[in-house]
């Protein structure tokens, strides 16, 4: 599992995310040293209301441990309506770093889970800018920032994160797409997912996310783009931890990567897929969209 965890993170260093090509750095140092801190409370409603958007079975309670993944719907970034940029993202500059490129998007990234967070309960988050770098790729520069997340509550650390986000140029009309990977067959865990415009609000809100591509069609397709909205990445990511979880109920997961190689979009249904190892500790994941082009590639670690 070790050697498929730094293969994963290597290839995620020389991908573009939702870019999906090959790129070569450029030699550059930047100093950024921006933190954050913010404090929540893992209340049942939020949970709750999760679950619904999820379309999960079981309905959380107080005391019950907020499964994986679901912490990124607590300690939202608080921005003023006035702070925020043209594409509905809070500006750059403060906590993230402007790199001259004005699209932004969450790429990928990596998860410890030391133990769950307890629903009722407190817990705080402390962030920081831990790498920025810039390339240059055949749709032009690219810059890449990777921020520290260390979740805590009473009893100490439960989740250590490692997020990736990506910045690009200015959407040029007739830029040609890269070129898509077709997903692997088969895989012995599937679901069918239908997205929807609600299932995309819901989970905006739930994330304080306003940015525009993922409920602006007119905004996604003539200022990014995209041919329809944007299934959002961490949902997507949510969706296959999810289906983890569904398969696997008496075992806990430790950890799980995850990197967006195509967007996910709007319009057709797509499946969440998985391959548990023959150790009985991995598992492979991954999601297409309807023509069978791989849109997520992400790995589990059980016990």
């Amino acid at each position: 599992m070790h050697e498929k965890q730094h293969e994963f993170k290597s290839n995620l260093e020389e991908s573009t995310g939702h870019v999906g090509e090959a790129v070569s750095a450029i030699n550059l140092d930047r100093a950024w040293s921006a933190t954050s801190e913010s404090t929540d409370h893992i209340s049942l409603t939020r949970a709750e209301a999760l679950a619904a958007t999820l379309d999960d079975g079981a309905r959380p309670a107080a005391g019950d441990p907020l499964p994986e993944l679901w912490h990124w719907t607590f300690f939202w970034p608080i921005t003023a309506t006035n702070g925020l940029g043209t594409d509905g993202h809070p500006k750059k500059g403060a906590f993230l770093p402007d790199l001259g490129l004005p699209r932004r998007m969450w790429a990928g990234g990596r998860l410890k889970f030391h133990r769950s967070l307890e629903i009722g309960k407190a817990a705080s988050r402390d962030s920081k800018i831990t790498k920025i770098t810039e390339k240059s790729g055949r749709t032009g520069r690219l810059g890449f920032v990777t921020v520290t997340h260390r979740v805590t509550d009473e009893c100490g650390v439960a989740i250590e994160e490692e997020q990736d986000i990506v910045y690009r140029e200015a959407y040029a009309p007739g830029t040609p797409e890269p070129s898509p990977t077709a997903a692997p067959s088969g895989g012995a865990w599937q679901r069918e997912i239908v997205p929807t415009e609600t299932m995309l609000f819901r989970y905006s809100a739930l994330t304080f996310n306003s940015h525009r591509i993922h409920y602006d069609r007119d905004y996604a397709i003539a200022e990014e783009g995209y041919p329809n909205l944007v299934v959002h990445g961490p949902l997507v990511a949510t969706l296959l931890l999810d289906l983890v979880r569904r398969n696997t109920p008496n075992l806990a997961i430790k950890s799980f990567s995850f990197r967006a190689v195509r967007p996910t979009l709007l319009g057709h249904a797509f499946m969440v897929c998985g391959e548990p190892g023959v150790d009985g500790k991995s598992v492979e994941l991954w999601a297409k969209d309807d023509e069978g082009w791989l849109t997520m590639r992400a790995e589990a670690e059980v016990e």
